[in-house]
């Protein structure tokens, strides 16, 4: 664009990464529905895979459509580089699998959505990367944790689902002073935060709620902030600063200066992406990019209605109470206001009095709401973590989330909130 000026959100979805095909003019993003690529000659392919030129490899690796949705998400939360993946499960491992091996620990908020916390609990623990856990309430509770082979500290910014507003700056500024990069999932709080604006290193999506926005893909994302000065500290980020045997001996915080401060994410599209092959399809990343041109539009009404929900809820007789940063007191509502900007998020927990038993009721007399293991989706959704995502925990795990029995889980949609406070009010009579 000729000013200097910063482009908005809105025109970042539509505009960041792509301005028309140089092949065809093509205005949509082509779908690049390839395996390979030709090389112009043996000296461009011997660039290509000394790092010293970027371009495309094989599309395990990467994809003209993927990218385009790399380079468009890494404008919208204001990082240097993307790296789309098959899904956010993925996302979350290779963020901690890039700076973390056998023998390190990560230091973890508690607040986690119920997959993340079997991932880290248990299958990062059967590679031999511990995760400690800690309450966000007290950010010093982080350090505390930390000892000499700490790699990263992880938390979710609008935690799913116990939604209390992540402390980011408090918490990325006690790691950068040992060197310790913050990791943001960033999911369920698109648009309305950025978290490398507050001091996080590295944000993660799953791409399969808000950014794609209509159910019909799995993804997900890494952005790089390329804020933070991996090289400062060789002994706390060794797999960054040592020879790396998997890559014919680069040292990534050197083999990367020509390109820029993304040291971390070439690091995990070349090592972990290469090998584990958790790429994500031309296809989905095309949706992606179809679903990013709504999203300001979407989150615009997802705030909304979800502001209505939580209200509507706060006020019925049969809701125990109703968990919303934009209902919260205190020191939680305070970090609501410093991290969420333009609205407080389509997610709306609530507690039914009568138990596990009540929120058995409750979501099988839902007629609109649809009873599914997702949240983001331009429909509006329920859960019951205590019989799905969070069955699997222990009672003790559970309560650390934030699930109790009766805890029910509301994804606000885009349809008219007259129509999903009806269905509301209807199933909460069936609750009893």
């Amino acid at each position: 664009m000729s000013s200097n000026r910063s482009p908005r959100p809105e025109t970042i979805v539509l505009h960041a990464g792509h301005r028309g095909d140089p092949n065809t003019g093509s205005v949509a993003v082509p779908i690049h529905q390839t395996t390979s690529y030709q090389f112009r000659d043996t000296e461009h392919a011997s660039n290509l895979f000394a790092l010293s030129e970027l371009g495309n490899i094989y599309t395990r690796i990467m994809n003209p459509t993927q990218a385009v949705f790399e380079d468009r998400m890494a404008a919208l939360e204001g990082g240097v580089a993307g790296l789309a993946l098959a899904s956010g499960q993925a996302a979350t491992a290779f963020s901690l699998q890039n700076v973390a091996h056998a023998g390190d620990n990560v230091v973890s908020s508690t607040d986690l959505y119920g997959g993340t916390w079997n991932l880290f609990a248990n299958t990062l623990k059967d590679q031999g990367i511990e995760v400690r856990f800690v309450d966000p309430a007290d950010p010093e509770n982080f350090r505390r944790a930390i000892d000499d082979r700490t790699r990263a500290f992880y938390a979710e910014t609008l935690p799913n689902p116990k939604l209390h507003v992540f402390p980011i700056r408090e918490v990325a500024d006690i790691g950068r002073e040992y060197g310790i990069p913050l990791i943001m999932d960033n999911t369920a709080a698109p648009l309305i935060c950025r978290p490398l604006d507050h001091g996080a290193a590295v944000v993660m999506y799953s791409t399969t709620k808000y950014i794609g926005g209509h159910g019909t893909s799995i993804g997900g994302l890494l952005i790089d902030g390329g804020n933070f000065d991996w090289e400062a500290f060789p002994e706390r980020q060794p797999y960054l600063n040592r020879p790396d045997p998997s890559y014919h001996g680069a040292v990534w915080t050197e083999a990367v200066k020509p390109l820029g401060p993304i040291a971390y994410i070439i690091k995990a599209r070349t090592t972990l992406l290469r090998d584990l092959g958790a790429a994500t399809t031309p296809m989905n990343a095309f949706l992606f990019l179809q679903g990013l041109e709504t999203l300001p539009l979407r989150m615009e009404r997802h705030n909304a209605n979800a502001a209505a929900v939580a209200d509507f809820l706060n006020g019925h007789a049969r809701v125990a109470k109703t968990i919303y940063p934009g209902l919260m007191v205190g020191e939680e509502r305070r970090r609501a206001d410093a991290y969420l900007d333009g609205g407080y998020g389509a997610l709306v927990g609530f507690e039914l009095a009568g138990g596990r038993e009540a929120g058995r009721k409750f979501i099988d007399a839902l007629e609109l709401l649809f009873h599914v293991a997702n949240i983001g989706d331009a429909r509006s959704l329920a859960i019951h973590p205590a019989t799905t995502t969070h069955s699997q925990l222990s009672q003790e795990e559970q309560a650390a989330t934030g699930v109790t029995p009766g805890y029910v889980r509301l994804s606000i949609g885009l349809e008219h909130i007259d129509d999903i406070l009806a269905d509301l009010d209807q199933a909460l009579a069936a609750a009893g």
